[in-house]
This record gives structure tokens, C-alpha cells and sequence, in this order.
């Protein structure tokens, strides 16, 4: 086993009493509450402090009480510096305001909050993450009572409260966690034997265990850690290393990004570097990793290096099909960024295809009545009717090791597919914009686009408007949206055509509609 691994230290350290210091109390005034697809994030100080967590709290509480919602809300968050003091913080105000609260010992995965929910152990979640983002950022998310990410009818609600009680914190109630406890409003509880347990439900942990590949699992620091352990006693996989168990807020021992930035990308081939190593020189066959939260993954393997999240969701879709996974299941989701050779894997199984609107709050109602194969989406989340309505890194990591021991290397089955529907060449692209640009993209409907007739050589055969625009060809597409958070358009290209090909859809994209 693996302990540590050489050379991924970082000379970026963050100065945690500083943050600390500023989430008590921040230098500049906070920003207001605002949801975003993941719930309220920003940096530590005035993008995410002590009151935003308890005011948003104080709201949740008074949405329960008018909406009659009496079950236990589970609260906790990962390994970020401030997950910890965040929960507590949650969990007192929710308790002063009579609501039950779980509150466990441990940073607690994403995934794990829905599956709590939809086994009705708990009615909702609060959950302070930021996913992968910078270590100096912090966050809080809502899961309602169908385990997945809150949609808008309830963020708004939450937002318009949570900002009451920033104005007027004073109304904010709180009852101290350890008199909390005593009267029995705070309880802990048991988070990770019930989980591992029916993973096995679906994954076939027999057939890694049995399997001559070496298999390596990277928790990035996050708060998957203690759940890889246990999967790997419970089920005796002597052949799968958990290669790191460090776990520090300032996540130091993460490779920097492309941009210079500590950021626990499970998708990007920064962080992931000594994974790739470790596949690359021959140590392992597999190298799997999630983030912080635990609600998105990557991989590496011997024959592809690190493995594109569009090509690990095709092989997965096309595996869960072929093995019978998701019973009764009948349509594959995907995100409109996400690549459509899904929809060619789709057809071939004469599966319906649905393609939402980014954010995985657009699958929950599906998963949860059993309609995907598989929903997932190009930045690296994933999930299957039958389990959890939030992405799953960890689910995501072990059903791919289980494919690595069925069927042999994850490039080789992708290449397989590629070879049967063609392939395909995907890129997103950031270009910087201004404030009065992303306000016009936005703006912009599909009948702007009537007398479009034709785009890099090919027939224009649909527009589509509900989030950004997006251009469908004969053999390709592109879509354009503006960040919400930075001045930035998002443009994502997909074509069968040619790499050339994809480049010209970025340049007529940009003079499109920069």
C-alpha cells in the first residue's frame, strides 16, 4: 500500500487562521444568500461566513415548520476547514428551532446525504461543501425529501428567508449543540455501514476481489476516505490500494491546476497527475479518485492514461445496459454539454435518450421513478435509477473497477464503441467576456436564430434555448452559455467529423454570438 505519494506537495499553502478568523468575522460586509446549482458557495469572509450558515439554516427551519416537514434533518459536510464548524452551526439553530438533527462524528460524502434521505432516515440534508473548488471556498447545499439537489421553487425560498435573517440575525434561533444534545434534538448515527452495504446491490465486488489487476483509489482529501476503507475490508479487496489517507483542509498535497490553483479536480490531469503515473509506469492497472464530496470521479488506466468523463459515462451507459444493472430502467440522461455519442449508444439498445438542462437537479425526478440507465453529465457526475438522485464519485469509481476486472481496460471498451458509432472529438472552451455580453447570450432565443441555415459546412437541423443556446448539425453541435458566477462564456463543440472540424465550430461559435 501505498501511504503517500512523492512529489504531488505543493509550495501553496492556506493561512487557516486567517480563514478562520474570517468566517467568524468577516472583513467585509457578507454578500447575500444566493443558490446557484450546488447551493450558496464563496469564499471564505464575506462570499461564506458563520452567519450565511445559520441564517440559511433559520430558513430551512421556518420552510419545515410551515410545510409541516417533522423528520430528522441530516446535517454534516467534508473535510474543507470550515465543513466542520458549519455543521455544528447548522445543527444548533436547526435544533433551537424544535427540528430533530442527525449530526455525525465524520466528514460525510455527498451521495451519502441523498442516500440517508431516499431510505427515509432522514427528510432533507444540509450539506457544507464546496465540491472541488479552491480550499478557501465554502459552501452549504439543501436536499429536500427526494434526496436530490433542491430545485428553484425551493432555493428561491430558502434565499428569500436566508436573506430576512442576514438582515436580522438577531431572529435567528440557536441552542448551544451540547445542551442540544442532552435534550435530545442532536443524535449521531451509523452513515457507513448502510451505504457500503448496498453498493453491493449493484456493484459485483466478488469479481474485483477476484480480478489479477491492481487497483488504486485516491480520496483527494475528501470525506470518501472512510468509506473506501470500509468497502475494501467489508468486501476483502486485497487487490485495491488506498493510495493516500491524508486528509488536511489546505488539501497541500493536491498538484496544482492548470490556472495555479489548489483545486480537487478528479477529471483534470493536474490533480490527477501522479494517478497517471502510477498507471503509466506500470504500478497499477487502475487509478480511481473522487472529490472532496464525493459526488464526482476519474479514473486512469494502463492503455488510455486519464480517462475523459464523456468516454467513461459512454462505456458505463453501454456496460449497466449490457449487464442488466438498472432494472426497468428505459431512457440514458445526459446534460446538454454532455456528448452525444450517448444518444448513438442509446438508440443501438433502443433506449430513449434525454437531454436536460445542466445541473443534476434536471435527473432527480427520473432516478427517483427508475427511468435511467444512467444520468449523467460532462463534468464528471453520474448516477442510476435504483440509487441515489445526487451524483456518486464513489458508486462511479467502483462500478468502473468493477468493468476493469469484467471487461478489461476502460479505453479498450471505449475504443469498441467508437469503432462501432464513430468517433467523436469534444472540447469546452472559456472565453472572456463582460457583464453586458453574458446579459445578451442570455437573452437570445431560438427563433434569433431562424435564418441560420448552415455552420462549418454542415445543415443546421435544431436550435434549442433553454440554457444558453445550442446549435445542432447533420454530424455535430455547439452550445454557448454564460458563467454564472465569472465573466466568461462556456462554449462546449461535439463533432464526428474531424478534429479540424471541431475547431471550426469554436471559431463560428465565437463569431456567432461573442
Amino acid at each position: 500500500m501505498v501511504s503517500e505519494l512523492a512529489g504531488t506537495l505543493t509550495t501553496q499553502k492556506m493561512d487557516t487562521e486567517a480563514m478562520k478568523k474570517e468566517f467568524f468575522a468577516p472583513s467585509a460586509a457578507p454578500v447575500p444568500v444566493k443558490f446557484g446549482t450546488s447551493g450558496h458557495r464563496g469564499s471564505l469572509g464575506a462570499g461564506f461566513c458563520a452567519l450565511h450558515a445559520r441564517a440559511i439554516a433559520q430558513a430551512v427551519a421556518r420552510m419545515h415548520k410551515e410545510q409541516h416537514i417533522t423528520g430528522p434533518v441530516l446535517v454534516g459536510g467534508d473535510t474543507r476547514l470550515m465543513s466542520a464548524d458549519t455543521a455544528r452551526l447548522c445543527a444548533e439553530v436547526l435544533a433551537g428551532n424544535g427540528l430533530p438533527v442527525i449530526l455525525p462524528d465524520m466528514p460525510l460524502p455527498t451521495p451519502v446525504f441523498s442516500f440517508e434521505i431516499i431510505n427515509g432516515r432522514a427528510s432533507a440534508s444540509l450539506n457544507g461543501t464546496a465540491s472541488h473548488n479552491p480550499p478557501q471556498d465554502m459552501g452549504l447545499k439543501y436536499n429536500p425529501s427526494n434526496g436530490g439537489p433542491a430545485d428553484a421553487s425551493i432555493t428561491s425560498q430558502i434565499e428569500k428567508y436566508a436573506n430576512e435573517y442576514m438582515a436580522h440575525p438577531e431572529q435567528i434561533q440557536s441552542l448551544p449543540l451540547e445542551e442540544a444534545r442532552k435534550q435530545g434534538w442532536v443524535r449521531s448515527a451509523d452513515l457507513i455501514t448502510p451505504y457500503i452495504t448496498a453498493l453491493a446491490k449493484f456493484i459485483d465486488f466478488k469479481a474485483i476481489a477476484a480480478s489479477p489487476l491492481k487497483f488504486a483509489v485516491h480520496p483527494l482529501g475528501g470525506s470518501s476516505l472512510a468509506f473506501y476503507k470500509a468497502i475494501k475490508e467489508k468486501y476483502a479487496l486485497k487487490n485495491v490500494d488506498i493510495v493516500s489517507n491524508v486528509q488536511d483542509p489546505t488539501f497541500y498535497f493536491i498538484p496544482l491546476d492548470h490556472d495555479g490553483k489548489i483545486r480537487m479536480d478528479p477529471s483534470s490531469k493536474y490533480p490527477m497527475s501522479p494517478l497517471i503515473k502510477l498507471v503509466q509506469d506500470g504500478t497499477y492497472d487502475f487509478a480511481g479518485a473522487s472529490d472532496p464530496d464525493a459526488d464526482r470521479f476519474g479514473c486512469a488506466t494502463k492503455h488510455g492514461g486519464l480517462i475523459p468523463p464523456n468516454h467513461a459515462l459512454c462505456v458505463m451507459a453501454d456496460y449497466l445496459y449490457r449487464r442488466h444493472k438498472v432494472r426497468d430502467a428505459y431512457s440514458i440522461g445526459r446534460t446538454l454539454g454532455t456528448t452525444s455519442l450517448l444518444d448513438r449508444i442509446a438508440a443501438a439498445h433502443k433506449l430513449r435518450l434525454d437531454e436536460v438542462n445542466v445541473g443534476f437537479k434536471y435527473f432527480v425526478e427520473g432516478i427517483v421513478k427508475r427511468k435511467y440507465v444512467l444520468a449523467g453529465e460532462e463534468s464528471a457526475g453520474m448516477s442510476v435509477s435504483g440509487w441515489t438522485p445526487e451524483k456518486d464519485g464513489i458508486f462511479a469509481v467502483c462500478l468502473l473497477m468493477e468493468m476493469m476486472a469484467v471487461e478489461g481496460d476502460i479505453a479498450d471498451s471505449y475504443n469498441r464503441l467508437t469503432a462501432q458509432f464513430g468517433t467523436p472529438y469534444y472540447t469546452r472552451v472559456d472565453v472572456p467576456t463582460d457583464e453586458e455580453t453574458k446579459k445578451r447570450v442570455k437573452s437570445l432565443k431560438a427563433a434569433d436564430f431562424e435564418n441560420l441555415h448552415q455552420v462549418a459546412g454542415e445543415k443546421v437541423t435544431r436550435v434549442r434555448d433553454t440554457d444558453g443556446i445550442k446549435i445542432y448539425l447533420q454530424s455535430s453541435w455547439f452550445l454557448v452559455r454564460p458563467s454564472g458566477t465569472e465573466n466568461i462564456l462556456k462554449i462546449y463543440a461535439e463533432t464526428f467529423i474531424s478534429p479540424h472540424h471541431l475547431d471550426r465550430l469554436i471559431e463560428q461559435a465565437k463569431r456567432l454570438l461573442a
